[in-house]
């Protein structure tokens, strides 16, 4: 698929262009520049113009646009030797300028004609967009789970597992979620710098008005962690297995309002959209978990673990049969937190905003 004609995907008045996406995003050089082929002219300003609204400024000379792109992203639209920069300013009779290795600023796109600068600033954002998801996330959405008689029968299910099913192929401590950072997950994103984790901030914070008051409506969320269930179909051969969740009053609130902030997110442009509807979960085990928690893994070092592809599993037979059902108690669901996927020194995800719940 050309990066430089994605396919055009319209949901209601928005219009999306689906990209290309790599199939080994992690570990990806996001500074290098690279050689990208772009499409030979057919006939001047051959894209198609999706964001007819965009506030282009009239100056004396022509037009002018100011684009906000990640600089971790300069050297893909660069290109090698500049050739990808200097295609796209042909193509559209255009002059395209970019901020220097470290400074500050936005693209700027400089073109007599209106339409030229239009079509230059679609290649960029497809060019960006591409980029963008070859990174590895940085940010996630998320209810914790901070209740401290959850955490405790996660300590004991723990003992009790490793217990039990001692000797089962794959299994061990360190294939086990850590006690402070138990969390149901809305979705990932891939936030590049400081201008966009506040945006994404802006966004959360208008849920509360948006979303949680009108489906709420003051209501807490009162949840029961219960029952065990993995991702694939053969419990010999797990990668994850979590806790099913379900609200006490058993209505469909918590599903409600966790499918209606993803499709907020989605929308703007931060969240990609895996699945038709979002399966609520609490991660209790993952094979993956192996490569950051055993010391042994460390001296390769995270971002090398990252580019691993095959993910470790760990045979889940006797832990289905022994504690399939077991509990893990209640939770006021409180709080919803939007995090950096990295961990501080107390062990928990470094917070970046969050919303209080009812």
């Amino acid at each position: 698929m050309d990066v430089l004609r994605p396919q055009i995907v319209r949901v209601g008045r928005r219009c999306y262009r689906k990209t290309f996406q790599s199939e080994d995003r992690n570990g990806e050089e996001p500074y290098r520049e690279e050689e990208v082929e772009l499409p030979e002219a057919q006939g001047m300003y051959c894209d198609e113009m999706c964001d007819i609204s965009t506030n282009v400024e009239k100056t004396d000379s022509g037009y002018r646009l100011a684009l906000e792109v990640p600089n971790a992203f300069y050297g893909l639209i660069i290109g090698k030797k500049g050739e990808t920069k200097q295609r796209i300013e042909m193509e559209t009779q255009t002059q395209i300028r970019i901020p220097g290795r470290g400074q500050l600023g936005d693209i700027v796109i400089l073109g007599r004609d209106r339409n030229g600068v239009m079509s230059a600033k679609t290649r960029i954002e497809v060019l960006a967009a591409s980029a963008r998801k070859r990174q590895y996330f940085t940010h996630f959405l998320s209810f914790p789970i901070t209740g401290s008689d959850i955490q405790n029968q996660f300590e004991e299910f723990k003992v009790d597992v490793l217990r039990e099913c001692d000797g089962d192929r794959g299994l061990d401590c360190n294939i086990f979620q850590t006690t402070e950072k138990l969390h149901l997950t809305l979705g990932i994103l891939v936030l590049m710098n400081e201008a966009e984790i506040a945006k994404a901030t802006q966004l959360l914070q208008q849920c509360k008005e948006d979303l949680i008051d009108p489906i709420l409506r003051g209501q807490p969320l009162i949840a029961r962690l219960q029952g065990l269930e993995f991702m694939n179909d053969d419990p010999g051969d797990v990668t994850v297995l979590y806790a099913k969740v379900e609200l006490e009053d058993g209505s469909d609130r918590l599903q409600n309002l966790a499918d209606r902030i993803v499709d907020k997110f989605v929308s703007a442009g931060w969240m990609k959209q895996d699945y038709h509807k979002l399966k609520l979960h609490m991660t209790i085990l993952n094979g993956k978990f192996r490569k950051f928690n055993n010391k042994t893994a460390k001296s390769v070092g995270q971002n090398d673990a990252r580019k691993t592809k095959e993910r470790e599993t760990f045979d889940a037979t006797n832990i289905m049969r022994l504690f399939g059902g077991h509990s893990f108690g209640m939770q006021h669901i409180n709080t919803l937190q939007l995090s950096q996927q990295t961990v501080g020194p107390d062990g928990h995800y470094i917070l970046e905003s969050e919303l209080a719940l009812p």
